[in-house]
Formats: structure tokens, C-alpha cells, sequence
């Protein structure tokens, strides 16, 4: 996996998708933490889930379905409260949540990716992975190897994420 900031900056490069009535840093926040969300599955490694299992990490939480359901609800409660954007924004942030999928599936380790779980428990990898995997540890992430996953994320994520961004930005601005 990416780290989850790099999760976090590519998701927060989706607010520029969102309205321009909307608080721009507000919309990035909320985006980068449902970038990073699918990471939450490695609390099943405490619960005995294994790693291969639908419900372990980049399984359910890691896919397609997953990311739908939760621009789904978010539609649902924006609309609830009456906000005009909740279809946009609902897009907005299952993309966002998706992209954490797409970009594990860039790493070269680890087992792959469940696009499709519930549906189907088969895993999956992009056929061109540059990104290094990113250890579970922390303690592994102040070490040379982070250093240099680091740097190939912001080569890889950072970069293209916020070239994006900036490029939308600007031409918002000008029209």
C-alpha cells in the first residue's frame, strides 16, 4: 500500500472536482480521510482475520463496491440535510475512496486487491505496479526503506496528484 498520507493527498486533489460554493479546505479534508478509510481493515489483523481473507486488508474495504456504497450514503445524508451539492459530492468522495483501491494496486507486494468483494474474493494488481509497498509497521516508516517509499510517492502521487489539481484550479479560476 501507499502510505496513508500519500492516500490522503491524492484524495484531497478530488476536492477540486467538488463545487466552487463549497469551502474548498473542508471539502479536501473530508476527501483525504475517505481516501485513506479503506486502511481501517488492518484492525481485522487483531481480531485473528487473516490477510487473504475478504474481510482482511485490501479486501472489502479496498473495493469498488465498497467505494459506492459509501458515496451512496453520503449522497443520502447530504441530501437529508438539505445540501444542494449531495449527487456531486457523493461522486466526488466514492472516487476518492476508490482511488485507494487503484493505487494498492499499483504497489509490487502483498496479495492484490478485492475490486469486486462481496461479489467475488479473487485479488488484483494493475499490470504496471512503480509504487514500493509500504510496511504495516510504523516504527518501519523512520528507516531508510520509508524514506525512499516516501520519495516514490511523491514522485509517483504526489506530484501528478497536485499538478492536477493546481491545473484545475487555474483554469476554475479563468473561466
Amino acid at each position: 500500500m501507499p502510505t496513508f498520507v500519500s492516500h490522503a493527498v491524492v484524495g484531497a486533489a478530488f476536492a477540486c472536482a467538488a463545487p466552487r460554493t463549497l469551502p474548498f479546505a473542508s471539502v479536501a479534508l473530508v476527501a483525504a480521510a475517505v481516501s485513506a478509510l479503506p486502511d481501517a481493515d488492518v484492525i481485522g489483523f487483531a481480531f485473528g482475520i487473516p490477510y487473504s481473507h475478504p474481510l482482511g486488508h485490501r479486501g472489502l474495504s479496498h473495493g469498488l463496491p465498497f467505494a459506492l456504497a459509501l458515496g451512496a450514503f453520503a449522497w443520502l445524508w447530504l441530501r437529508s440535510r438539505g445540501r444542494p451539492h449531495a449527487v456531486s459530492l457523493g461522486i466526488m468522495l466514492a472516487a476518492a475512496c476508490a482511488s485507494h483501491g487503484v493505487l494498492d494496486a499499483a504497489t509490487d507486494g502483498g496479495l492484490g486487491i478485492g475490486f469486486w468483494v462481496p461479489f467475488s474474493d479473487a485479488r488484483h494488481f494493475l499490470p504496471w505496479r512503480p509504487i514500493p509497498v509500504s510496511p504495516l509497521e510504523p516504527a518501519a516508516f523512520l528507516s531508510a526503506r520509508g524514506a525512499a517509499i516516501l520519495a516514490a510517492e511523491i514522485v509517483w502521487l504526489w506530484l501528478p496528484a497536485l499538478s492536477l489539481a493546481a491545473g484545475v484550479a487555474w483554469t476554475r479560476r479563468r473561466a
